[in-house]
């Protein structure tokens, strides 16, 4: 195999490693803090579940804003889009804390698993496929932006078969962010030549970290139709 051929496939691949790496350390701190929340800190959420709504509400504005500043710093290459993502993911696990607790252990360890193993294998589809995924990637999004709205409108009529028709849909849509996302870290390594800036690596882990929590947290309401 010529050198040349080797050597990029192992820039690539290593590149995946970097982007990955972010992507396992936001979630993992998420995950931390989450737990954190529900196990040493029990009796301060049982306290601020009171509250609850409110809480969502002010963390939600609050990883709103987060998002936007990392994906910003992010795409400016600054020093600064890592503590942002971090940060973003240590108040997402703050938030997912109040979620999480309304669930049966079984039904979240589920949810999880199940969450993982379609993102490992939307995630190998992303990465091999050669067929440009660029318009049906933005064919989700456009469907994503339907299904938020589609949410909201619920908040209102209350029903637990719209929410359950929704997370379907939901699953169906990441499933298909995570292998455009899985794509775009190929394109984004061959565009640069090989020489891709950390922000980038940072934008990249954080669609995909945004792709997994929200897998869960749809497959959390399926299964946890019942609890």
């Amino acid at each position: 195999m010529n050198q040349t051929i080797i050597q990029e496939r192992s820039g690539l691949n290593q590149f995946y490693a970097k982007v990955y790496a972010f992507v396992g350390v936001g979630i993992a701190l998420s995950a931390l803090v989450s737990a954190l929340m529900l196990t040493t800190f029990q009796d301060l959420l049982v306290q601020l579940m009171f509250n609850a709504r409110i809480w969502l509400i002010v963390t939600g504005v609050v990883e709103v804003a987060l998002v936007i500043a990392a994906s910003n710093m992010a795409y400016k290459n600054s020093p600064a889009a890592l503590p942002m993502f971090l940060i973003y993911s240590v108040v997402n696990g703050f938030s997912l804390s109040f979620i999480v607790s309304l669930y049966l252990p079984g039904t979240v360890l589920t949810a999880f698993i199940s969450s993982a193993a379609l993102f490992f294998v939307m995630a190998i589809i992303g990465v091999v496929i050669k067929k440009d995924l660029s318009g049906i990637g933005r064919a989700l999004i456009a469907a994503l932006v339907g299904l938020i709205l589609a949410m909201i409108v619920n908040v209102f009529l209350n029903s637990g078969l719209f929410d359950y028709i929704i997370s379907i849909v939901m699953v169906l849509v990441f499933a298909g962010l995570i292998a455009w996302d899985n794509q775009k870290i190929r394109y984004v390594y061959e565009e640069s030549n090989g020489q891709v800036a950390t922000g980038w690596a940072i934008s990249l882990a954080l669609s995909l970290y945004l792709d997994f929590i929200n897998l869960f947290l749809s497959f959390l309401r399926i299964f946890g139709s019942d609890d």
